[in-house]
Formats: C-alpha cells, structure tokens, sequence
C-alpha cells in the first residue's frame, strides 16, 4: 500500500492562503525550497484539485526557463513536469504534463490509487485534503508554519467528524522563523 502525504506552507493561524488565494505571505527561503524539491521528488504521484493545479500548471511547465531561476528550480520545474499527475475537476477539460484528468468520486479514486504499488502520493490543494483527511486516507502531515497572521482564507485542516491522533517524526527551523512539523497518522 501507498502512503498518502498532505504537506503545504501555512500561516501560523493554520491558513494555507488568504482571501483572494493570496499565498504571498510565504515566500520561501532557499533552504526551504530546497526542502520542497527534496519531497517533491520522493513522490511517486501527486494528486492536485483543480485550484491549484491552476496556479502550479501556470508557473512549472516553464520554470526551469525563467532567466532568473536558481539551479533548485529548474529542478523542481523538471521534476514537476515529470512527475505523473492527478487533477480532480467537474470542469477541467484536460491537462498536460504528465497528468490526467479524474471526474468521479476523489475518495474512492485517492483510496485506489493508494491500494497499488509504489512510491509516495502527495496530495496538493486544502480542498481535496479535507476529502481524503475526512476519509481517514491522509498517512502523513507535513506542515511549514510561517510566522504570519492572517485571519481568515483557506484552512490547512477540515472540520473532522472523529479525533485523528499522530505522532510526531520530524521537527526542523529554516531562515526566517519557519517551522516544520511532521506527523504520521496513528492507525
């Protein structure tokens, strides 16, 4: 069986973005996105929902030829367009880049994705990790506390109909004040 990974960069009041989707209050450091290519990298699959499959397919398919990109991320714009991807939508037609497009039922396809053999699944985008969160699926949380309020926008976490216990495996401070936590699910 395939573990589930649920990880993004989060206000410290638990948002991933602020009304509008406004994510700039999380420029990352170098070190941090060294961290994000890293575990970018060890996934084998990476589910996105279709918001931000959006802002990730507007920017890596050509990353890694912005003039001013660091070694880091051509990588990670390599590894992006690489990687096989699923995006779930109602209204996306289809999508390039070594992805395809998934109509039905999110909980059942994550839960057979995860049944087969392989490397890590990442799922991106709060709204359908709250669907996989809500179904028991999400095997693992890594979460990169910014040092910022924000007050409202895009909860990291979902209203829970029962308690989800995890046991901490990972503790790590970049530049800037920057905190990462890493749980794995008790089961």
């Amino acid at each position: 069986m395939r573990k589930l990974s649920y990880g993004m960069n989060v206000t410290l009041d638990g948002y991933v973005a602020a009304p509008g989707d406004d994510i700039s209050w999380g420029g990352p450091s170098d070190e941090l996105f060294q961290f994000w290519l890293d575990h970018e990298k060890a996934n084998g699959l990476v589910l996105y929902g279709r918001k931000l499959w959006e802002a990730m397919s507007s920017h890596w398919p050509t990353g890694d030829e912005q003039p001013d990109a660091t070694p880091a991320q051509v990588e990670f714009a390599r590894n992006w367009r690489d990687t096989p991807k699923v995006v779930f939508s109602s209204t996306l037609e289809n999508a390039d880049w070594n992805t395809r497009v998934v109509r039905t039922d999110a909980v059942a396809e994550i839960s057979r994705l995860k049944a087969g053999d392989g490397a890590r699944i990442s799922v991106g985008g709060a709204t359908l990790a709250a669907a996989a969160m809500r179904a028991g699926l999400i095997d693992e949380y890594v979460i990169v506390t910014h040092p910022v309020l924000i007050g409202g926008g895009t909860p990291f976490f979902t209203a829970l109909d029962s308690w989800v216990n995890l046991s901490l495996v990972e503790t790590r401070t970049f530049p800037g004040g920057v905190v990462l936590t890493r749980y794995e699910t008790k089961r």
